[in-house]
């Protein structure tokens, strides 16, 4: 079977949702929103989604450039008000892009580098993490595995917290924190480590633990039963064909780690 290591890493980030029952599902980005879509489709059709307007779908908008609201399925309307509702209920799963993540499993998608009063980089500001991080579940999607994401010590700039005792909210512990899963371009990783060390649970094909680590600022942990990320089925194929029509998946990640086949539309 062949398959692109896009395609991997979104069947591996639809398999988060699985045991979620009915939750509203937000996957920022294509392939994170790809892969929300493809478990609504499959694993979990209890999981809501938004049309990232106002509107809860029924089903999943398809990656064709729908410009208005006409001829979508919806089921109603979610304003603001009530997508807050639903994140301080804790009915929600983020599936989110950071741009650094440290240890603990705090991420950053705010600054880089210099002081908080005049960073080396600019980034999008805290945003919504800092609630999301204390209210709901969070998992991550990282397209480059490297020390610059996974970085040393703490992020530059700490926007969600994690499993870090020195950051809780008063009041708070680790059994209030919920970061489940990082997927990456090299392996799939949790926190279900030594006192919620991060942990590589499986490795993508023809990569070794030895680079995992060696693109990891930090120790990692190793689950006893590591294997290797399953591969996308038929049926994942079959809807990621519905529901990315024009394979625009393909032009997501630049590079694929030795022993992932690429399709020839991701070689030309």
């Amino acid at each position: 079977m062949q398959f692109t290591l896009a395609e991997l890493m979104v069947c591996a980030a639809s398999r988060i949702f699985d045991d979620e029952g009915e939750v509203l599902v937000t996957g920022i980005g294509l392939l994170p929103r790809l892969a929300a879509s493809l478990a609504m489709r499959s694993s979990n059709p209890d999981l809501l989604m938004t049309d990232s307007q106002s509107y809860v779908l029924s089903q999943p908008n398809a990656v064709s450039g729908l410009k208005s609201h006409e001829g979508q399925a919806n089921e109603n309307w979610m304003g603001f008000a009530r997508i807050f509702d639903n994140v301080w209920s804790g009915r929600r799963h983020a599936l989110v892009g950071p741009s650094q993540i440290d240890r603990f499993g705090q991420s950053n998608i705010s600054a880089l580098g210099g002081t908080h009063q005049a960073p080396k980089v600019q980034l999008l500001g805290v945003r919504g993490f800092p609630g999301n991080s204390i209210s709901h579940a969070n998992s991550f999607f990282v397209p480059s595995h490297s020390r610059r994401v996974f970085v040393e010590g703490e992020c530059d700039v700490v926007c969600s917290v994690g499993y870090n005792n020195g950051r809780l909210p008063r009041g708070y512990s680790f059994s209030d924190i919920d970061v489940r899963t990082v997927v990456t371009n090299l392996c799939v990783l949790d926190f279900n480590g030594p006192n919620k060390q991060m942990r590589v649970v499986t490795l993508h094909p023809g990569v070794g633990l030895d680079e995992v680590q060696d693109n990891t600022g930090f120790e990692l942990a190793v689950a006893d039963d590591i294997g290797e990320t399953t591969m996308p089925s038929d049926e994942q194929f079959d809807l990621l064909s519905q529901l990315d029509p024009l394979n625009v998946r393909a032009r997501q990640l630049k590079n694929n780690p030795a022993g992932i086949r690429q399709t020839e539309e991701t070689q030309s």
